[in-house]
């Protein structure tokens, strides 16, 4: 069940937490300042404005200097590089990095204070740096949409179990996280798509790292379980819809239907799972997890099935012409 969709605002902070460790960014000057919205979704290398054109300088972007741009300012004298620079962060721009590990001018750091423009520096080259960084903030800004449903990932597959409230779906996560698996996300899940053109589940902040058992009530599954047992984000695999037994429980019982669930656009392979006092739907979800890896590899056990009955039905052998 989709809750809602809606499209995720990048502030600098979000920038420099996420690329902190990815980018290699080390914060110089404007602390005070990463609440600062990046507007324009892009980079951009302010070579023409350090020069004194600002004619179409956009101004909306992160501003990378790299080799170039400090080469330039370097050959400039005292005076006329403040100059540059007092026109370059007067522009309102969000932040300036520093690509190769240069050392910042002073008169850098003294007006990224003044003008209130955070600077980062990195180890990164230029080229390298900017590929990366585009790729961050279009996964930072893609769509993204809420689902009802916790998620998990249980050997390199990552499985949402949805269904209706009361169906047990935080119960049996922690029955797969007992076995090994990890929590992603407990009741919300929050969908994005990567820049791969994959699904990617992640938890509402406010609830991470915990899960809502009932009876019990909160818990924090990290202490409980060890740092192995949570993961900030992982890649969408499978479905698992619990439901109620039923005509549509029973339609496919042997999943050569191939059910998929549709969500931004991307289709998932999707599982129903009928409740039903006694059964254990940790074990059954542990296994249809398993059966995802195996298809991922080519082998399909219903079709394979399938193909076995039909030769059978025809007085043929499996594998014969």
């Amino acid at each position: 069940m989709l809750i809602s969709k809606y499209h995720q605002p990048v502030t600098v902070r979000d920038f420099y937490e996420k690329g902190r460790d990815l980018l290699g960014l080390e914060l110089l000057a404007g602390e005070q300042s990463l609440s600062v919205r990046i507007q324009e979704i892009a980079i951009n290398r302010p070579g023409l404005a350090l020069a004194g054109f600002f004619n179409y300088f956009a101004f909306r972007r992160i501003q990378v200097m790299g080799l170039a741009e400090y080469s330039y300012l370097l050959s400039l004298s005292p005076d006329e590089r403040v100059m540059r620079l007092e026109s370059f962060f007067g522009g309102k721009i969000p932040c300036v990095v520093i690509a190769r590990n240069k050392r910042a001018f002073p008169e850098i750091l003294k007006l990224a204070q003044a003008h209130a423009v955070p600077v980062f520096r990195t180890r990164m080259v230029t080229k390298d740096f900017v590929n990366a960084a585009t790729i961050l903030l279009e996964n930072l800004t893609a769509p993204r949409v809420k689902a009802q449903g916790t998620m998990i990932e249980f050997m390199g597959i990552g499985v949402l179990i949805e269904g209706k409230p009361g169906m047990g779906k935080s119960e049996t996560a922690l029955g797969l996280i007992r076995k090994g698996a990890a929590l992603v996300s407990d009741d919300v899940t929050v969908l994005r798509v990567d820049s791969a053109g994959s699904l990617i589940g992640s938890p509402v902040n406010v609830t991470r790292y915990h899960m809502e058992i009932r009876g019990i009530g909160i818990i924090h599954v990290p202490s409980l379980f060890g740092v192995a047992s949570v993961r900030e984000e992982k890649k969408l695999d499978l479905v698992a819809t619990l439901c109620e037994p039923g005509p549509r429980a029973d339609e496919d019982r042997s999943n050569t239907l191939g059910r998929t669930k549709e969500l931004l656009g991307v289709r998932v392979p999707q599982v129903l799972i009928p409740v039903a006092p006694g059964r254990d739907l940790a074990n059954v979800i542990e296994t249809a997890a398993l059966d995802q890896r195996l298809r991922r590899l080519g082998h399909d056990a219903a079709k394979e099935l399938d193909e076995k009955l039909m030769a059978l039905m025809t007085g043929t052998s499996a594998g014969s012409e």
